[in-house]
């Protein structure tokens, strides 16, 4: 399931994670990269325990646990504190073919989490920059993302996916792991599509419309059923 999320963080705050992060110092975007990823990944990420890293993330997890979409798609258990990185048409920057680690491990927290989705934030408008979409393939082909500054896409770790060389400008992005509480991608997909069908019989019929106070129960009940905790 790929799923793009728009308005994650406002225009005012992409301009604010810009303007520090142009501060920052940056380091080869290799150091956080398996053995297999490091062979074909070229771009800069700001260091992972860098105090700027750390503030910026905490700025994002809060947004997405107040926004419905991602959390009814996600359903997170736990979220890899955020990253981020850039890719720069001057130094030929891009992202070759990989499948990101089945586990990750923050040090700084000591959370180990399963992978269950990547998720990348968008911190460049597309316009600022030519290349630099991201490419994930999956049973029916190859899709292509290039989504708004404050928008993200969240879609299943176990993809093969890549970042195309940008080729003008600077593509700046926030991108981590979360494991979901249900652990079935299929599972997670109809729940996700049952809960977009109830928030649209509420704003038709209200939340306290009976049909939508069983299905409501559904909902509920299948996650209880397939939830690890």
């Amino acid at each position: 399931m790929l799923v793009c999320v728009p308005n994650v963080l406002s225009k005012d705050d992409v301009a604010d994670f810009r303007c520090i992060m142009d501060g920052a110092d940056w380091e080869d975007g290799r150091s956080t990269a398996g053995a297999q990823s490091a062979l074909v990944k070229k771009n800069e990420q700001l260091p992972p325990d860098s105090a700027i890293a750390r503030q910026l993330g905490d700025r994002i997890l809060k947004a997405l646990t107040a926004n419905p979409r991602f959390v009814s798609a996600a359903i997170p258990l736990r979220i890899f504190p955020p990253l981020f990185n850039r890719y720069a048409a001057a130094d030929s920057h891009h992202f070759g073919i990989h499948v990101d680690n089945a586990v990750r491990g923050d040090y700084l927290t000591g959370m180990r989490i399963r992978t269950d989705l990547s998720v990348t934030l968008f911190l460049s408008e597309p316009d600022e920059y030519d290349g630099g979409e991201l490419v994930i393939e999956d049973f029916y082909g190859a899709h292509e993302i290039k989504l708004s500054a404050g928008d993200l896409v969240l879609y299943p770790a176990s993809s093969l996916h890549m970042v195309t060389p940008v080729t003008r400008g600077m593509r700046a992005a926030s991108f981590f792991w979360l494991q979901s509480m249900v652990r079935d991608a299929h599972a997670r997909s109809l729940i996700f599509d049952l809960d977009s069908a109830i928030q649209n019989l509420v704003d038709r019929l209200g939340r306290d419309d009976p049909e939508t106070v069983k299905l409501t129960g559904i909902y509920h009940n299948l996650i209880r059923y397939w939830a690890e905790v």
